[in-house]
């Protein structure tokens, strides 16, 4: 009987996402950890965890990092970010992302000045 309700618990519990994305995350970039992003900020860096196994399961390690990654775009609005970048790869469920300001940003000040014979765009209400 036990059997049965634990087969159950893992075989429903391993087919859903944990973490969901939070409200502006879904804009947030996530780029390869190679280099650091040409002209980009740096806001910080995260580290984010998640259960990678659950009693003797092992979860499916893309799920594990899946989940990572949203965490990491979930954190990135509060910092003032638009971009992550892994710096490792997960390890025990836990994983660190470097946080970056990559666009453009209209602050107090207004919109950024556009260089020399570039062109500058501004947003239309209608």
């Amino acid at each position: 009987m036990w059997a049965v309700i634990v087969v159950s618990v893992l075989s429903v519990s391993t087919g859903c996402t944990w973490v969901h994305m939070a409200p502006g995350a879904s804009s947030v970039r996530v780029i390869d950890g190679s280099s650091a992003p040409a002209g980009c900020e740096k806001r910080g860096e995260v580290v984010v965890s998640v259960k990678d196994s659950v009693a003797f399961y092992d979860r499916n390690p893309l799920r594990v990092r899946e989940e990572l990654e949203t965490l990491a775009r979930n954190e990135a609005p509060g910092l003032q970010a638009d971009t992550i970048q892994p710096l490792a790869e997960p390890a025990d469920g836990e994983q660190r992302f470097s946080a970056w300001r990559c666009s453009a940003r209209i602050g107090p000040a207004g919109p950024a000045r556009a260089a020399s014979g570039a062109a500058q765009t501004y947003p239309v209400s209608r």
